[in-house]
C-alpha cells in the first residue's frame, strides 16, 4: 500500500486527510453518546414525573416519605443543560475540523460520572445507607461506563470506570445518613462491587478501541481509493482500483515502457454545431461509456479526456509485456463497437486511432497542490501526431513501426504506408494501417 502514497514528500498530505476524517469520525461518535445521555436523563425525569403523578404513594414509598421528586429535578436539569452546551461545543469543534483538547475529555468524564453520586448522597439521606446502595441509582453508573465505548478511546473507558468505582465504594465506605445508627459497611462486600465496575469500564475501553481500529481501517481505505481516483481519473475500471488497492504502485516518477493510444472523433465539432449542448454530451457520454468498457476488459486505462478524444494507457500504472498486443486488440474492438452505435443513429461517429509503443517518463506530475498521474515524452507526442494523420489517408486506425514490429504475425492486416512525414519529426517514419 505505500506505493499508493507516492514518495515520502506527499504522505503528510495523505496523514493529515486520515487525522482529519478519523478525528471526524470520533466527534460523531461524541455526539451520538452525548445524545443517548441526554435522551436517557430526559427518560428518567419523565418516569419520575409520571410516578409522581399518577401515584403519589408510590413514589413517597419508594423514597421512604423523605424525598420529595422535584428534588431530583436540581440534578437532572443542570446535567441535561450541561450536556446540551457539550453539545454545542462538539459541534462547533466538528465544523472547524478541530479535535477536543484532552483535558477537556477528561473533565467531561469525570462531572458526568459524578451525577450519579450527587444522586446517590439525596438518596442514602432519604433512604439510608443500605437500602439506598442496594437500590437503582448504582446501577445507573453502567449507564455511563457503556456509552463511554463511543469515546473510542480505551483510557477514557477506564478513567470512567475508574471514577465510578471509587465514587461508589467511597459512598459506601463514608458517606451516612446524619444520626445513623447503621452498622458499618464491610469493606470487601462494596470493594468487590466497585472491581466489577472498574473491569467494565476496562471492557467498554477495549471495545471502542476496536471500533476506532475498524473505523481506522474504513478510513485508509475511502482515502486510499480517493487517492486512486484522484491519481488515475473517474474511469479507471473497478478492477484496476482493486488491484491498485491490494497491490500498490509507485506514483513517482519513474521510467517505464508503455503502449499510449490516442483516441478522436472525427468532424466532431461540426456535428456538434447543429445540435444541443444537451445532445452533444448524451452522444459523447453513449459512445465513452461504451469504449471505456472495453479498456476496461484489456487491461488499459483513460489517462484523461481530450474534448472529443481521450488518451489512455497499457502498461502503466502496471507492468505489462504485451501492452501493444492489448492496446490493438482493444482498439479493434472499439472500432467494431462504434459501426455498432453507428447503426440507426442520426449522429453517427467516425473515429480515429493511433497506437505507438516506447518508453515514456509516468508517474504523479504537477503542482505541490494539485497532481494527477500522467506520461510525457516522445512515444506520448508521437502517438498523437500518428492518431492525427488518420485525416490524411481517409483512415480510422493507425500503428507505429514499433506497433507492429511487438505484435509481429499477429498483425497480418497491417498495411505499410511507406516512410510518412510526421509534424515535428525531421524524418519521415514508416506508418501502418489496419483496416
Amino acid at each position: 500500500m505505500i506505493g499508493l502514497w507516492g514518495n515520502k514528500s506527499e504522505r503528510p498530505v495523505v496523514s493529515a486527510d486520515f487525522q482529519r476524517a478519523l478525528t471526524q469520525q470520533v466527534l460523531r461518535t461524541e455526539l451520538i453518546r452525548i445524545k443517548a445521555l441526554i435522551g436517557t436523563t430526559a427518560l428518567f425525569a419523565f418516569l419520575i414525573l409520571i410516578i409522581h403523578f399518577v401515584d403519589p404513594g408510590a413514589a413517597q414509598h419508594l423514597w421512604h416519605g423523605k424525598l420529595n421528586p422535584g428534588d431530583l429535578f436540581t440534578i437532572l436539569i443542570p446535567f441535561i443543560l450541561y450536556e446540551v452546551w457539550v453539545h454545542a461545543v462538539v459541534t462547533r469543534h466538528l465544523g472547524k475540523d478541530r479535535d477536543l483538547p484532552v483535558i477537556r475529555r477528561y473533565i467531561s468524564a469525570l462531572v458526568e460520572t459524578s451525577i450519579p453520586t450527587l444522586t446517590l448522597a439525596m438518596h442514602i439521606d432519604s433512604m439510608g445507607h443500605a437500602e439506598a446502595l442496594g437500590f437503582a441509582v448504582p446501577l445507573t453508573y453502567f449507564v455511563f461506563v457503556i456509552l463511554s465505548t463511543l469515546r473510542l478511546d480505551f483510557w477514557l473507558s477506564t478513567f470512567t470506570g475508574f471514577v465510578a468505582a471509587a465514587e461508589l465504594f467511597g459512598m459506601a465506605m463514608f458517606y451516612h445518613r446524619t444520626g445513623s445508627t447503621e452498622p458499618p459497611p464491610d469493606l470487601y462486600y462494596h470493594a468487590v462491587r466497585s472491581v466489577i465496575i472498574l473491569v467494565c469500564g476496562m471492557l467498554a475501553g477495549a471495545v471502542g478501541v476496536q471500533l476506532r481500529r475498524q473505523f481506522e481501517a474504513s478510513i485508509l481505505a475511502a482515502t486510499a481509493r480517493d487517492r486512486v481516483t484522484n491519481l488515475f481519473g473517474q474511469h479507471v475500471s473497478p478492477q484496476v482500483v482493486e488491484r491498485l488497492m491490494a497491490e500498490g504502485t509507485a506514483t513517482n516518477s519513474e521510467v517505464r515502457r508503455v503502449a499510449v493510444m490516442f483516441v478522436d472523433f472525427r468532424s466532431f465539432t461540426a456535428g456538434a454545431s447543429t445540435r444541443t449542448p444537451q445532445e452533444v454530451v448524451d452522444r459523447l457520454d453513449g459512445a465513452f461509456a461504451v469504449l471505456v468498457d472495453i479498456l476496461d476488459r484489456h487491461g488499459g486505462i483513460v489517462n484523461k479526456f481530450l474534448g472529443d478524444g481521450f488518451l489512455a494507457l497499457f502498461g502503466a500504472p502496471f507492468e505489462t509485456g504485451n501492452a501493444a498486443h492489448h492496446a490493438v486488440a482493444a482498439a479493434r474492438e472499439m472500432l467494431e463497437a462504434n459501426e455498432r452505435l453507428n447503426e440507426g443513429s442520426s449522429w453517427p461517429l467516425r473515429m480515429g486511432i493511433g497506437i505507438h509503443v516506447g518508453d515514456v517518463v509516468a508517474g504523479n506530475i504537477g503542482s505541490p497542490r494539485r497532481k494527477e498521474y500522467t506520461v510525457i515524452g516522445d512515444t506520448v507526442n508521437f502517438a498523437s501526431r500518428l492518431e492525427a494523420l488518420n485525416k490524411d489517408f481517409n483512415s480510422q486506425f493507425l500503428i507505429s513501426a514499433a506497433v507492429r514490429d511487438a505484435l509481429g504475425e499477429e498483425c497480418r492486416d497491417a498495411v505499410a504506408l511507406a516512410e510518412v512525414p510526421v509534424r515535428g519529426y525531421d524524418r519521415p517514419v514508416t506508418v501502418w494501417k489496419i483496416a
